[in-house]
């Protein structure tokens, strides 16, 4: 049963004064707000000025019936959830099943017992504050929802922003050196697998302490930006990665690419960076800030990791800047594959020697020396140091045009024996010729 102060609204629609009046006493009695009308249209119209809890509404009424006026009510978004109840001194099971099937929750005989009314009163008067009940605490319930969902997409948000900041380096916006170790070690794998080649990049800024002492940290840290900036604009790939990998060093990741490729790519930084013509008056190899690059390629193997690729690249910069910085130098890495790990050693000593075998050095590029599908002549142009040059190749031999800026070397590989090295070194024009598999 409900309290006093809990006791709603009813409106009684009735054509006859007398069960009106019946009614209004049993429901006043009992501390119920009672409203009435005498018909259908009056009916509808009170409810849209003051909507009751539950309405007691006769089925035989003059004008429109207590059908009708039910289906009305039903139809309006304001009022198709009031309880309605009706009344009637038709038994027949036909108008039984009519009301409910317009929207009716009950229905009293006639003539009406007062304790039958209270009860079937109360009984709905309590389900619809039940109701309502419910689709408060169900909003509640939506709004906490939406904001739990809110908050964990902006954890989310934070989550990925924290994420990108622990892989990010945040003077230079690059990949810093865990993310770099991360998706070495990911490129390693993925390309040992599917036999392809893997290509690196070590970018060391020339002279930069003297660079620092005379202009200042700041104007050190804006160096190292534009110098960041340089190499990503001339990494065009999407799965390339450019990364800071320490003070003024900066490692590319280039999959997928062989060492003609990865030279170019080193040029390409090379000629990017110097066309931002960063003055650097206490460099003794020019009046700009320059970049020295050691270049490194291989085709993964499975038992080989990717820090021989590291060391190889490494050994290529202290190379580039022995030989008098502002230049790529590569060096080649060896491997011996594994009989017992899935591994085709024919094919990979094949790919291997064609790696080393394709390399040759031609004034500050690398190009590849064979000709392909029968060609006995290709022509291409190239950029070495700053200015391009052409140059044409056969399988044979080549010749090009004397061009200034000679600055990418090919360094043979630590397994090549003194009389190579001595060899190799050799050669008209500044021409290093490529390094036997």
């Amino acid at each position: 049963m409900l309290n006093t102060a809990d006791r709603g609204t009813v409106l009684i629609v009735d054509d006859s004064p007398t069960n009106v009046g019946l009614l209004c006493d049993c429901l006043t009695s009992e501390g119920f707000r009672v409203l009435t009308a005498q018909g259908g249209e009056s009916a509808i119209e009170t409810v849209k000025h003051d909507c009751p809890d539950v309405i007691l509404l006769d089925i035989i009424m003059p004008g429109i019936d207590g059908f009708e006026t039910c289906r009305r009510l039903k139809t309006h978004e304001s009022t198709r959830d009031i309880p309605i109840i009706f009344m009637t001194a038709l038994s027949q099971t036909a108008v039984v099943l009519k009301g409910f099937e317009l929207g009716a929750v009950d229905y009293i005989t006639k003539p009406t017992q007062q304790e039958i009314v209270l009860a079937r009163v109360t009984t709905h008067l309590t389900l619809q504050k039940l109701k309502h009940h419910l689709q408060e605490q169900n909003a509640k319930l939506q709004q906490e929802i939406q904001q739990r969902q809110q908050a964990e997409a902006a954890l989310l948000k934070a989550n990925q922003e924290l994420q990108r900041l622990v892989r990010i380096d945040s003077l230079t916006q690059l990949a810093n050196r865990r993310h770099f170790d991360e998706c070495l070690s990911q490129a390693w794998c993925i390309l040992r697998r599917e036999q392809l080649p893997l290509s690196l990049l070590l970018c060391d800024v020339d002279f930069f302490k003297a660079y620092n002492d005379r202009n200042g940290h700041q104007a050190g840290d804006d160096c190292l930006r534009v110098v960041a900036r340089s190499i990503r604009r001339a990494v065009k790939r999407p799965a390339d990665l450019v990364a800071r990998y320490g003070g003024e060093e900066f490692a590319v990741i280039l999959p997928n690419t062989n060492g003609e490729g990865a030279l170019r790519v080193a040029q390409e930084i090379r000629l990017s960076l110097h066309n931002q013509a960063i003055a650097h008056p206490q460099s003794p190899i020019g009046e700009y800030v320059t970049l020295s690059l050691g270049v490194s390629s291989t085709i993964p193997g499975f038992n080989s990791s990717f820090q021989e690729l590291v060391a190889a690249a490494d050994r290529a910069l202290y190379q580039a800047k022995e030989s008098g910085r502002d230049r790529a130098v590569f060096v080649p890495i060896d491997y011996q594959p594994s009989h017992n790990s899935g591994e085709n050693p024919v094919n990979r000593r094949q790919a291997i020697a064609a790696l080393q075998r394709d390399t040759t050095q031609v004034s500050g590029v690398s190009v590849s020396s064979r000709p392909t599908l029968g060609e006995e002549l290709c022509s291409m142009e190239m950029f070495t140091g700053i200015e391009p040059v052409s140059v044409s190749i056969s399988p044979s031999n080549f010749r090009k045009e004397q061009a200034r800026g000679d600055s990418t070397q090919v360094v043979p590989n630590s397994s090549a024996t003194p009389e190579q090295g001595a060899s190799d070194s050799t050669g008209s024009s500044g021409t290093t010729p490529p390094t036997s598999s």
